[in-house]
């Protein structure tokens, strides 16, 4: 494939999941009890920690996807992404496994799992999914109409696009 066109696949990427995740931190930002009641159900932070953890997780989703729709740091933001992601899937398939039951994720406020029986198994797709795209972006040097194309440029050759190569 040409530059050009995984430039224009890593804006569509970038837009998703940068929208995905703003979408995410507003539903949550809105209610901290519903957040932190969230947050608890899987069991895994200490009782103590749980509140700090729900109040900096919207905020942190609504800034990085932000970031992400810009095209900021765009490889940073999707490290970082990434790393979110599979936190959220050891969670989910923690508490799969321990069999706690979890109606509603939490992912994106008060909805629940658009799965019905097993939320657990469409919940920890749906991240992988995510993280696919959060990879393609890490990989990608570049995508189109960013703003780390404007501020750093961008390789004009189909080589330079990929991560490792610093011509």
């Amino acid at each position: 494939m040409t530059a050009v066109v995984l430039r224009w696949i890593g804006l569509a990427a970038r837009l998703y999941l940068g929208y995905t995740f703003v979408h995410a931190g507003l539903a949550k930002l809105g209610n901290h009890d519903q957040t932190l009641a969230s947050v608890r159900q899987y069991q895994l932070l200490p009782w103590q920690a749980a509140p700090a953890y729900a109040t900096v997780l919207p905020a942190a989703e609504i800034v990085l996807g932000i970031a992400l729709i810009l095209g900021l740091f765009t490889r940073s933001v999707a490290v970082l992404l990434a790393l979110g992601l599979c936190t959220f899937i050891v969670a989910i398939t923690s508490a799969w496994v321990r069999g706690i039951d979890i109606a509603n994720c939490g992912c994106f406020g008060g909805s629940t799992s658009a799965a019905t029986g097993s939320p657990y198994l469409a919940d920890t797709l749906r991240d992988f999914g995510y993280l696919a795209l959060a990879v393609y972006l890490i990989v990608l040097r570049r995508t189109a109409l960013s703003v780390d194309g404007w501020l750093f440029g961008n390789s004009s050759s189909t080589a330079g696009v990929v991560a490792g190569d610093d011509r």
